[in-house]
């Protein structure tokens, strides 16, 4: 690790750096004790495709955003604190190649280097911190996630009923619960996930039936504790039926959209580049 670079001259350079290709829309980064240890473009798997995003690695945060000019323009900056992440190696498929997943309570997704040595520079950079982190808080290692979205191209069918077909007209959604793909009718439910959102979410029809049977027991167990009967708070702003507009789209559609998203005719993980550069 590089801790003696903490409160250093060029370590300050480096995260002011960051916070000026993020520019008024991003948060300050720059704190006491925070180092930049690495940072590079990795491939994220988003719903609909997978896109190329910055990522900065600090000693207690994780940082990407959406790339409009590299090294000089940044957006739709999301920072997460490093104790809640769990990684996860994923196999190697023909298709896919030096894939990993993150994993937090609110948000995971999958992401992919430019080879093998970046994927393990990443892994063993990110683990370290993360185990520094929680000794430093004394924190035990998160046990709870978030469910990965399954991209959207990945059936073409509803995953719960398997039989509605997707197509211009039917449109696909997610399982917030499970991350599955699934059509309207199998996602009529709203349940609060309050890990995730204050408002009540789209979920499919098995994850509701098991979330609502999982809270009725928890407060049948309350009330018999208590000895008063009240309204089962599951219940509580759920609503059903079509779609709302917040429900359409996640923030990993809205994080590349417009046309200042990385060029289309610039060669992603050109050979001979090395994409992720790590501090020293």
């Amino acid at each position: 690790m590089v801790d003696y670079l903490a409160n250093t001259e060029i370590n300050s350079q480096r995260i002011a750096a960051v916070e000026s290709c993020f520019g008024a829309s991003g948060q300050p980064l720059a704190l006491p004790g925070r180092v930049l240890l690495g940072e590079g473009v990795l491939t994220k798997e988003c719903r609909k495709k997978s896109k190329p995003r910055i990522f900065f690695l600090f000693n207690d945060i994780l940082v990407y955003g959406s790339i409009v000019l590299n090294k000089r323009k940044y957006r739709s900056q999301h920072i997460i604190p490093l104790e809640e992440v769990t990684l996860e190696p994923l196999p190697e498929t023909l298709q896919a190649k030096n894939r990993w997943m993150i994993k937090t309570a609110k948000k995971s997704f999958v992401v992919s280097a430019a080879s093998t040595t970046e994927r393990q520079e990443w892994i063993s950079h990110i683990e370290e911190c993360v185990r520094r982190q929680l000794m430093a808080t004394g924190r035990q290692p998160s046990t709870e996630h978030a469910a990965p979205w399954i991209p959207d191209k990945a059936t073409d069918i509803c995953m719960r009923c398997t039989q509605t077909r997707f197509s211009a007209l039917t449109r696909r959604h997610h399982c917030r619960k499970c991350g599955f793909v699934v059509c309207a009718e199998c996602s009529r439910e709203r349940f609060l996930l309050p890990r995730l959102s204050p408002k009540p979410l789209r979920v499919c029809s098995l994850c509701y039936r098991e979330l609502a049977t999982q809270k009725r027991k928890e407060e049948e167990e309350e009330e018999r504790s208590a000895g008063s009967p009240r309204q089962p708070a599951y219940l509580a702003g759920a609503v059903c039926g079509a779609s709302s507009g917040d429900d359409d789209d996640s923030d990993e559609d809205k994080e590349g959209s417009g046309d200042g998203d990385w060029p289309s005719q610039v060669e992603f993980y050109a050979s001979g580049v090395s994409w992720s550069s790590f501090h020293s």
